[in-house]
């Protein structure tokens, strides 16, 4: 979607921790004592329905690595996987990049495999709107082991899942548990969401990030980000960027090392039955416009943001503007759809929107998408 409010970044990050990094101090990265261990040390938690937890781990372990990144300030860790046998390696892009104005890449960045190797990357290019990085490291002399890549467009609640990587510096670690939800919003590097997160209570923690969260088949389905705390290590709600959202990231960052996104130029919120009946719309479903970021696409093709302001069921609202119904002819029902939808299209594309206009006509907006801008979140 366009520019989410950057009140509701600032809410979702002050709630997420994302898991990756160890720390940039040194203490607690897991480089100091924690890199010399030689015992390899397996936390298993108990899966039932069949769930073969440790053929999950014996297929992926040899493929999870281990990723230390150097910064001017420190180090941290976290984790990764190899996509295939030319040395490609990916993980959060929060790994590989400091947490200062800019987002500064790492001076150095070093990769431990199972058999204790450690060699030298390149960072080949940083999304960070998904929070996806994408490593390159000599293959000449190892025995890589790629992971496949699987599919969670069918995902279901209650599935179980394995989470392989090296929480608190703990290496090749494995916690398995259930896809708890799909379709989950969780923030970013930027003020946009990243959209179908998928959510489980596999235990993830400090370390886990960049590390693949896996079906019963071995197969990525997603990429673990970060984690929903109050005690700042897991509470058995973490997040992990799809597989399909990081497919397409690594589509762009292999052919030239950045990203662009489609960028509307929006803030909305989710319309409901009895949010439309208090408001006397006539569509039930849809994306009310908050707001209008000014010379964005969505300015430049006349939509009109809310200019009043409603509590209703104890959530605030900015209402009297537009409704997008539908983008493309695509239904807009989900709270997400809106953003799922803008995000599909590339930068240039000129899309009809079937809009509620704020004086209760129906119109199509043909509105041509511009490049998302990358900005970090408030706060």
């Amino acid at each position: 979607m366009g520019q989410k409010s950057a009140r509701t970044a600032v809410l979702l990050l002050a709630l997420a921790l994302l898991a990756g990094c160890g720390g940039e101090d040194g203490g607690s990265s897991g480089n100091g004592p924690a890199a010399e261990k030689t015992t390899t040390r397996v936390v298993v938690q108990a899966a039932g329905g069949g769930f073969d937890a440790a053929k999950v781990y014996r297929e992926a372990a040899p493929g999870v690595v281990t990723i230390r990144s150097i910064f001017d300030r420190g180090a941290a860790e976290g984790s990764g996987f190899v996509l295939d046998s030319e040395g490609r390696i990916v993980t959060n892009a929060h790994v590989v990049t400091d947490e200062g104005q800019g987002r500064e890449e790492a001076k150095a960045v070093y990769v431990e495999f199972p058999d204790r190797n450690v060699v030298p990357a390149k960072i080949s290019g940083v999304d960070p709107f998904t929070d996806v990085a994408l490593l390159e490291v000599d293959p000449d002399g190892f025995e890589l082991q790629p992971l496949q890549l699987g599919d969670d467009a069918e995902l279901v609640v209650g599935q179980p899942v394995a989470a392989i990587g090296s929480p608190f510096g703990e290496q090749q670690s494995l916690s398995v548990g259930i896809v708890s939800a799909t379709d989950r919003s969780v923030g970013s590097l930027t003020q946009f969401q990243i959209e179908g997160a998928v959510q489980t209570d596999a235990s993830i923690n400090p370390g886990n990030s960049g590390g693949p969260l896996l079906d019963a088949a071995a197969r990525v389905i997603g990429v673990n980000q970060q984690i929903e705390t109050n005690s700042g290590a897991n509470d058995g709600v973490g997040f992990a960027v799809p597989i399909s959202a990081v497919v397409r990231s690594l589509s762009q960052l292999k052919r030239r090392g950045s990203v662009e996104y489609a960028y509307i130029g929006v803030s909305s919120q989710a319309l409901y039955p009895q949010l439309a009946e208090k408001l006397g719309l006539d569509v039930d479903y849809g994306g009310l416009i908050a707001e209008v970021v000014d010379g964005s696409p969505a300015d430049e093709a006349g939509l009109q943001g809310g200019d009043d302001k409603l509590r209703f069921q104890g959530i605030p609202y900015e209402t009297g503007g537009d409704t997008i119904v539908a983008v493309a002819g695509r239904k807009v029902v989900e709270p997400d759809d809106l953003s799922s939808y803008i995000s599909a299209f590339r930068p240039g594309k000129t899309v009809t929107l079937d809009v509620l206009s704020a004086d209760g006509d129906r119109e199509k907006v043909e509105v041509t998408l511009g490049k998302r801008p990358v900005a970090e979140p408030d706060g």
